[in-house]
């Protein structure tokens, strides 16, 4: 799973409907061209791509002050939604995910009601418990890496990464489960995206095509 398709969906469902530069300049503001493949022609070619698929309806509203092509506003169709939900809850579950996606699915978590985002977190947490059984059906943790010399550092840091990532999710759960945060249906959303106009402080200022 690539992280692009669910930032991108996210980014525009936040604003209802977005045209280009404001989803590059949310994604941007936080940071995910520094954690992610979110970089501004991926964020313009995964658009286009997934308006062409049916995911994203484009409007053409106004044409370009620079004499360019007309700019082009997106929101999310129904298959939109469903794609944006269906990867949502695709990050939050599966251990194997790159740091990207898992970063992706934090980033929206709240878009879910409260006890749905914690029994997705329950399933990651009985991912890795399974993952972390069938490293140590062969590898003894215990017994040091150096006991399957150098290659055992490999097992050691699997079994590592399972334990952290265990951790940290029930920390997660824990907090969610004793209020943290507003998720879907409980009131007014954290606005986590840059007023029209708004200075963004994170800009990278990189033109694009």
């Amino acid at each position: 799973m690539s992280a692009i398709r669910l930032l991108v969906l996210g980014a525009v469902k936040q604003h209802g409907r977005a045209h280009g530069y404001q989803v590059r300049n949310d994604l941007e503001y936080w940071g995910a061209h520094e954690w992610s493949n979110a970089k501004p022609g991926s964020i313009y070619h995964a658009l286009k791509q997934m308006a062409k698929q049916g995911l994203l309806h484009a409007y053409e509203i106004a044409p370009s002050t620079a004499g360019g092509p007309p700019r082009v506003e997106y929101e999310l169709t129904e298959r939109g939604g469903e794609e944006y939900l269906a990867l949502l809850r695709e990050a939050l579950t599966t251990y194997d995910q790159k740091m990207d996606v898992l970063s992706a699915g934090i980033g929206f978590i709240v878009d879910l009601p409260r006890a749905e985002a914690v029994e997705l977190l329950r399933r990651r947490v009985r991912a890795l418990d399974e993952w972390r059984a069938s490293v140590t059906e062969y590898y003894t943790p215990e017994g040091g890496p150096g006991q399957l010399g150098h290659i055992g550092e490999i097992m050691h840091y699997w079994v590592a990464t399972a334990d952290a990532g265990k951790a940290w999710t029930l920390g997660l759960i824990e907090r969610i489960e004793g209020g943290a945060y507003v998720f879907a249906g409980e009131g007014d959303p954290f606005v986590g995206v840059l007023a029209e106009g708004q200075e963004n402080p994170y800009a990278t200022g990189e033109e694009t095509d």
